[in-house]
């Protein structure tokens, strides 16, 4: 997914804990998210739930699957 692109989550793979703290910020199935910007590598994701701007883990985002509008 690139800088300033919007998608649909479709599926969180991971245990229910991770889909619980997901959950409390916003993220779930069928919520629509925009990637504001990956830093260097393999650092953190910014993204944008409503007007809610979230920095994840690269591996907390990689565990978003989504539909890319």
């Amino acid at each position: 997914m690139q800088a300033n692109q919007r998608g649909k989550i479709v599926e969180i793979h991971g245990g229910q804990g991770l889909i619980n703290r997901m959950m409390s910020m916003g993220i779930y199935k069928g919520k629509e998210i925009t990637k504001l910007s990956q830093f260097a590598l393999r650092g953190p994701v910014a993204i944008k739930v409503n007007r809610t701007v979230l920095a994840l883990g690269y591996g907390m985002a990689s565990k978003i699957i989504l539909e890319i509008e």
